[in-house]
C-alpha cells in the first residue's frame, strides 16, 4: 500500500510539472497572477528603482535558464528576460560595479566560491542555447567587480577547444 502512495504522489507531481508553462511563454500585458498559476511561485522577488516588479526564474544550481518577469504597477508583464547569456554578462563592468548590481543582472548565482583575492560567483549557461560554460564574475575584496568571463566547455563537453 505505500508503494502504490509513492508512485502516485510522483505521478500526480510529474502531471503537475508538465503543465508548467515557462516564464520565457508569456507576452507583455500577462496578468502576474496567471505568471504565477501557469508558472508557480518566482524563486526571487524583488523590486527595481522604477517600481517595477522583478520576478525571477532561476533553474540552478545546474539549470543553464534565469528568466526575469518585469511587471509595472498595474501588475501586468512589462517584458520577460532570459538573464544568463553573453550579452547580459557585457552589462558586467570591472571596477564600478557591486554584488548587488550584478545580482540584479544576471539573478542568483548557481555557485558561490570564497578565497583570500575576492569572491567568485557563476552560472551555467548556453552560448547560443547550444554551447554549454559558465557565466562567471570575480569580486575584489570591497565587493566590487574585478573581472567578468564567459568560460565554454570544449566542444559541449565532447573533448575539443573551447573559446
Amino acid at each position: 500500500m505505500r508503494r502504490a502512495t509513492i508512485v502516485t504522489l510522483l505521478l500526480v507531481s510529474a502531471a503537475t510539472l508538465a503543465g508548467c508553462a515557462s516564464p520565457r511563454s508569456f507576452n507583455p500585458g500577462a496578468s502576474l497572477v496567471d505568471v504565477l498559476a501557469k508558472a508557480g511561485p518566482p524563486t526571487d522577488i524583488r523590486f527595481d528603482r522604477n517600481g517595477d516588479e522583478l520576478w525571477e526564474y532561476a533553474t540552478g544550481p545546474q539549470g543553464v535558464e534565469t528568466y526575469l518577469v518585469r511587471a509595472g504597477a498595474d501588475r501586468r508583464v512589462k517584458d520577460v528576460t532570459q538573464l544568463l547569456t553573453d550579452e547580459q554578462l557585457q552589462k558586467v563592468v570591472p571596477g564600478t560595479m557591486t554584488k548587488a548590481d550584478v545580482r540584479h543582472i544576471l539573478g542568483k548565482p548557481s555557485e558561490q566560491t570564497f578565497a583570500a583575492a575576492g569572491t567568485v560567483w557563476s552560472w551555467r549557461f548556453r552560448r547560443d542555447g547550444v554551447q554549454p560554460g559558465f557565466l562567471t564574475v570575480r569580486f575584489n575584496p570591497d565587493n566590487t567587480v574585478f573581472e567578468r568571463i564567459a568560460i565554454i566547455e570544449p566542444s559541449g563537453g565532447r573533448g575539443g577547444r573551447g573559446d
